[in-house]
């Protein structure tokens, strides 16, 4: 994660003017044309670029001095007719009654032109900002174009706008000079746009243009900034700025949808990450892809997470939806928020982070990785060697400095008999239940559980002082309601797992119950949310991996298997 901070000088990054920062696009211009590109300009360059010359143009992170070499193909285009039509079904999706209103722009799509380009015509894509203070004002200026008219910051895009939500930040930050980093997503409407409004452009002989329309994409944005900040207009296109309620806003139809969404100007997290520390010392970090100008972070170690999606009901939501799509088998014990931290996006905008602290023990080799390149466990004095952001190393060592204040990590399982070599094993006791149609029950794990939590399980306990039978059949009562006859009651299979080098083993019985009375249902909310009979060929993503282990073998006729040895 990335905090801006002051130069070597001592001059923090605010303190750059434009021109230093207009200056420092033009080294990267140049540098690009001697590899052969062309057509470009510094105000293109200022936010369609690899993201370290990014954070320099648009917040001055680094000294134009200090600008890396720019490496590897460099395709500046304008957003493509796929992707705009993603994020126009998206939005119509929302507003279904605006459909007719936009077939134009639907029929212009589906035809061999750009429609962001300003020659297109009858009409073409424009973007704005829709920028809202703490007070719930949003920002206005006067455009000269438009004789003086109060507006959003707007306009044409431009050839290297790698998106629209980027279009409209360099708008507004040429216009009203606003850097991206003085601003943030709104979780309400998080990446696309709040409104999208049809005008007509009257005939302008002397630009030899005829009459045409805008179909303006706006997006809302929250200032990060407890003050306003300065408003630097750009002269030659506007004259005068002035924050409007929300009630006054000039345009209708962004009046309206502003007061349905009841944007308040207030930042909230918008992204969820998770520092999985092991309780000895290590913590886990994610090596992600190499890919400059599309992810954040890119080919660097990071925490696991991402940003929120607007289905997800919390930040826990998008911090479990993210880690089902990126390592489906990691299962952490004690989820918790932990701080909230901010980064920047590779379009240069500010992100508040909620930071989740979880425990996991395992080996991250024997993890299916769908995304980035490789998990790996490190301690806080090895992370100077890695390519790491200064924030998430400075938060790790943070964390690592408070667990040692509350004591010494958890030590390693005690040897039973004293000298001997013979470890105790942990005991927990599984349901399998079959129904007619093959399928097997499994319980959805209350979000909040210490293990495995927001993630599909077998009926499970830990042995008290009892037989493991005995176990099984109370679990089954307490939990869901069932009532097993032990006479029924079969060993069908057993993992034998550890976690951690060091870690407790756990034997993981598994039993098979050929009869039973009872409907499932939900005993014990506080645990396990849901029951639901799965068909084997078709098990959840977000499953406990012994479990899934269990389930296919016995599916395959085997009695033991091993994870983590």
């Amino acid at each position: 994660m990335n905090v801006s901070s002051a130069d070597a000088d001592g001059r923090a990054a605010g303190d750059w003017s434009r021109r230093e920062q207009m200056n420092a696009a033009r080294r990267i211009c140049e540098q690009i044309r001697r590899q052969g590109k062309s057509g470009l300009d510094a105000r293109t360059l200022m936010v369609r670029v690899e993201p370290d010359a990014l954070r320099c143009c648009a917040e001055s992170h680094t000294r134009p001095s200090e600008l890396p070499h720019i490496e590897g193909e460099m395709t500046l285009m304008p957003p493509c007719s796929s992707a705009i039509r993603k994020t126009l079904e998206t939005y119509l999706g929302r507003h279904p009654g605006e459909r007719d209103a936009l077939a134009g722009l639907l029929a212009g799509l589906d035809r061999p032109f750009d429609v962001t380009c300003r020659t297109t015509l009858p009409g073409h894509v424009t973007c704005s900002a829709v920028v809202i203070d703490r007070q719930g004002r949003v920002l206005h200026i006067r455009h000269r174009a438009t004789g003086g008219l109060l507006l959003t910051p707007g306009g044409h895009i431009e050839p290297g706008d790698r998106t629209l939500l980027t279009a409209a930040l360099r708008e507004v930050w040429e216009e009203a000079g606003l850097a991206p980093g003085a601003l943030c997503l709104t979780r309400q409407m998080l990446g696309t746009p709040i409104d999208i409004d049809i005008h007509d452009i009257d005939a302008s002989p002397a630009k030899g243009e005829p009459a045409h329309q805008h179909y303006d994409f706006r997006y809302a944005f929250y200032l990060i900034g407890e003050e306003p900040p300065t408003i630097t207009l750009q002269d030659e296109e506007v004259s005068g700025a002035r924050w409007l309620a929300l009630p006054e806003v000039t345009s209708p139809t962004l009046r309206a949808k502003l007061l349905h969404a009841q944007l308040d100007g207030q930042p909230e997290p918008v992204n969820a990450s998770v520092l999985v520390h092991d309780d000895a010392g290590r913590y886990l970090l994610h090596l992600r892809d190499h890919k400059p100008g599309v992810i954040w972070g890119s080919g660097a170690f990071d925490l696991l997470g991402g940003g929120r999606a607007h289905d997800d009901q919390s930040l826990e939501a998008t911090l479990l939806r993210e880690l089902s799509e990126e390592v489906p088998d990691l299962s952490l014990e004690y989820l918790e928020p932990y701080v909230v931290e901010e980064t920047t996006s590779v379009d240069g905008l500010s992100v508040p982070v909620q930071v989740f602290t979880g425990r996991w023990r395992g080996n991250p080799d024997r993890l299916r990785l769908h995304e980035g390149v490789l998990l790996r466990w490190f301690t806080p004095d090895e992370l100077d060697r890695l390519r790491l952001c200064p924030t998430t190393r400075d938060l790790i060592r943070r964390h690592a400095a408070e667990r040692a204040s509350d004591g010494p990590p958890t030590a390693t399982p005690p040897l039973w008999g004293g000298d001997s070599r013979t470890v105790l094993n942990g005991i927990g006791v599984h349901l399998h239940l079959e129904d007619d149609e093959g399928r097997v029950l499994l319980g959805l794990r209350h979000s909040a559980s210490r293990y495995a939590g927001g993630t599909w399980h077998y009926l499970a306990g830990r042995c008290e002082q009892e037989s493991a039978i005995a176990c099984l059949l109370r679990e089954a009562w307490e939990e869901a309601g069932l009532v097993i006859d032990p006479a029924d009651v079969d060993l069908a299979h057993v993992v034998h797992v550890v976690d951690t080098p060091g870690g407790q083993p756990l034997m993981q019985l598994v039993f098979r119950a050929r009869r039973w009375k009872g409907t499932p249902e939900v005993r014990e909310p506080d645990k396990c949310q849901a029951w639901r009979w799965w068909p084997k060929r078709q098990l959840p993503d977000q499953l406990v991996p012994y479990t899934r282990t269990a389930i296919l073998g016995i599916a395959e006729g085997r009695t033991y298997s091993e994870l983590g040895w």
